[in-house]
C-alpha cells in the first residue's frame, strides 16, 4: 500500500526490483536500482544534516538522478523543491532562500549560476553536482570544494532510514509566478500528492503501460506524470528535454503508450520531419493541458496518433487536474464547440462559479469565477499567510483566478482571467513581474503586459510602454536589456508603445481594455 512518496519506491523496488523503471539515454534502469541509489541518498542527505520537512532543492535538466533525489528526500519525509532551471541567478536566489533549503543537488549546466549568488544563499549547507548529467558519462572535470554526486552517494549505506510520513506532511514545495512578482512556493501534501492521481483509469494507464516523460520536473506535469507511472509499476522512457525529433523516435522504438504534453509540442511532432511515415500504432492516450487544442490541429492529430485525446485543466496550486475533457468528448465532427471546452470536474472535486467580489454563485450560463474545493488543493503557500488568505476561503474554497461559465450538461469554458496571469506554453507568467523587470529601462515610464492570441504557444507575453516624449528607444531594445532580470519565456515577445495606459479612477491599469483588441474574433480570451 503507497501512502507517501517514499513508499512507491519502496513497493515497487520490492515487487519489481528486476523490472527496467526508466529508459534514458541508452541506460535501462531497473526498480531495485533507483530504490537501492535512493536509499544512498537519503543516508547522504542525513549526514549532511536534513532531518523530516526540512528542504531540499534540485535544479538540472530531465535526468535519472531526479528519481533517486526525489525519493531519497522523501525518505526523509524532507520537502522537495525543484527549482525552475530556465531562470535567471536571481530568480532562483529567491526561491532557494524563500524555501530555507539546506542541501542543493545542481547539474552541470547550472554550475555558473549558483556560483554567481553562492555568497548570498542564506541557508543552504551543501552543494552537491551531477557529473556531466548521466552517471555514465561524467563529463564535468570536479568542482573545486562542491562534492560530485557520484562522491556524496558512494560510501553511504543502502539501508532505508524509513521516517515516518503522515499524509498532512509537505511533499513538495511548486513555485509559481506571484501577483505581487515573486514566486509563491505552493505546498503541496502527501495525501494531496496521491489524490490528484485519482483519475488514473481516465488517462488509460496501468503497469503494462510505456510512458513518455519530457516535460521538466519542476513542473507538476514533469515529476507528477513520471511519479505516477512509477507508483502503477510501468516503464518510463525519460528524455531530458523537449525534443519533437527524439520524441518521433522514441514511440515507436519503446512502443510508448502514453504521454502528457501541451498542444504547443502536439503542433511542433507533427511538423516535424518524418512525423508522416512514423509508427504510433502504440498509442492509447495524449493527455495535454495549459491550452486548448483548436479544431484543425486535433482533426490532423488524430488522424496523425490514432489515439484519443484528453485534456486537463487544473493548476499548481491544486496539484494537477480539476476537470477533464474526455476522449469522447472530442468529436470535430459532431460536437466541434466542446473543443473550446476543458471538460467536466471529476467526481471528486467541487466547482463553483461565483460573483468573484462576493462569492456568491452565479446562474448557470453566466461568467464568474472558478472556486475550487478537492483533496488535492494545497494548503497554503509556503511562509506566506496573506497571499493563502487571499487565495483560500476559510471553508476550503481555492480562488482559482480563472473566469468562466458551466453550461447545462456541466462542461465547464474558460472565458478570461481575473488575476490577469498569462499561460504561454504551459508557463504561467504574472504581469507584475514582468512589468517590475521592465521599468528598470530608462525609456519605460509606464507599462503593461498583457497576454495576447498565438498560435503556438495558446497566449504570447506583449508589453504596452509608454517612454519619454522624443525617446527613440525601440521594443526590441527593451526586450534585449531586460533579458538579464527574467528568464526568456516570461520575456515579451513584442511591445507596442502607447501615450498613456487605461486606468480605472483608483489608479489601476485596465489590462482587459488593453486586451480587447487583440482577442476580437478569438472564441476563448484565454489560452
Amino acid at each position: 500500500m503507497q501512502s507517501s512518496v517514499g513508499d512507491i519506491i519502496r513497493t515497487r523496488g520490492t515487487d519489481r526490483a528486476d523490472r527496467i523503471a526508466v529508459e534514458y539515454e541508452g541506460r535501462s534502469i531497473t526498480y531495485g536500482e533507483i530504490d537501492r541509489r535512493s536509499n544512498k541518498v537519503a543516508n547522504a542527505l542525513r549526514a549532511a544534516g536534513v532531518e523530516a520537512q526540512d528542504r531540499v532543492g534540485f535544479i538540472d535538466k530531465n535526468g535519472p538522478e531526479y528519481f533517486e533525489v526525489a525519493f531519497g528526500i522523501a525518505k526523509l519525509n524532507a520537502i522537495n523543491v525543484g527549482v525552475n532551471w530556465r531562470l535567471t541567478a536571481r530568480e532562483m536566489l529567491h526561491i532557494i532562500n524563500d524555501a530555507q533549503v539546506k542541501v542543493l543537488v545542481i547539474g552541470p549546466d547550472f554550475v555558473p549560476h549558483i556560483e554567481s549568488i553562492e555568497s548570498e544563499l542564506t541557508t543552504v549547507t551543501t552543494i552537491v553536482v551531477i557529473e556531466g548529467g548521466t552517471v555514465a558519462d561524467p563529463a564535468c572535470s570536479g568542482h573545486p570544494h562542491w562534492p560530485s554526486y557520484e562522491d556524496w552517494i558512494g560510501d553511504e549505506p543502502e539501508d532505508d532510514p524509513a521516517v515516518p510520513t503522515a499524509p498532512e506532511d509537505i511533499a513538495f514545495l511548486i513555485f509559481t509566478s506571484g501577483t505581487t512578482g515573486l514566486p509563491k512556493g505552493a505546498m503541496m501534501t502527501q495525501q494531496g500528492f496521491f489524490a490528484a492521481f485519482s483519475a488514473l483509469d481516465r488517462w488509460l494507464i496501468d503497469e503494462a503501460s510505456v510512458s513518455l516523460a519530457m516535460m521538466p520536473m519542476f513542473h507538476f506535469a514533469g515529476s507528477g506524470w513520471s511519479l505516477l507511472g512509477l507508483a502503477v509499476g510501468c516503464r518510463l522512457v525519460l528524455l531530458r528535454d523537449v525534443d519533437p525529433v527524439r520524441i518521433l523516435e522514441v514511440i515507436p522504438e519503446f512502443g510508448v503508450t502514453n504521454i502528457v504534453l501541451p498542444p504547443s509540442v502536439i503542433q511542433f511532432m507533427m511538423l516535424t520531419p518524418g512525423a508522416d511515415s512514423t509508427d504510433f500504432s502504440s498509442l492509447r492516450a495524449m493527455v495535454y493541458g495549459g491550452s486548448p487544442i483548436t479544431e484543425t490541429v486535433l482533426a490532423k492529430a488524430t488522424a496523425m496518433f490514432g489515439c484519443q485525446f484528453m485534456q486537463i485543466y487544473g493548476l499548481t496550486e491544486t496539484a494537477g487536474g480539476v476537470a477533464q475533457l474526455d476522449g469522447a468528448d472530442h468529436d470535430p465532427e459532431n460536437r466541434p464547440h466542446l473543443l473550446r471546452s476543458c471538460g467536466k470536474a471529476f467526481p471528486w472535486v467541487e466547482i463553483r462559479i461565483v460573483e468573484p467580489d462576493t462569492g456568491i454563485d452565479v446562474a448557470e450560463g453566466d461568467l464568474g469565477e472558478l472556486w475550487v474545493r478537492a483533496p488535492q488543493n494545497m494548503p497554503g503557500y509556503w511562509h506566506n499567510p496573506e497571499a493563502t488568505a487571499a487565495t483560500i476561503t476559510p471553508e476550503g474554497w481555492l480562488r482559482t483566478g480563472d473566469a468562466g461559465y458551466r453550461d447545462p450538461d456541466g462542461y465547464i469554458f474558460l472565458k478570461d482571467r481575473v488575476n490577469d496571469m498569462i499561460v504561454s506554453g504551459a508557463e504561467n507568467v504574472y504581469p507584475a513581474e514582468v512589468e517590475n523587470a521592465l521599468m528598470k529601462h530608462p525609456a519605460v515610464t509606464d507599462v503593461a503586459v498583457i497576454g495576447v492570441p498565438d498560435e503556438t504557444w495558446g497566449e504570447a507575453v506583449k508589453a504596452i510602454v509608454v517612454k519619454p516624449a522624443g525617446c527613440k528607444t525601440t521594443g526590441a531594445e527593451i526586450i534585449a536589456a531586460t533579458r538579464e532580470h527574467l528568464a526568456g519565456y516570461k520575456l515579451p515577445k513584442s511591445v507596442d508603445f502607447a501615450d498613456e495606459l487605461p486606468r480605472n479612477p483608483s489608479g489601476k491599469v485596465l489590462r482587459r481594455v488593453l486586451r480587447e483588441p487583440y482577442w476580437t474574433g478569438h472564441t476563448r480570451g484565454i489560452g
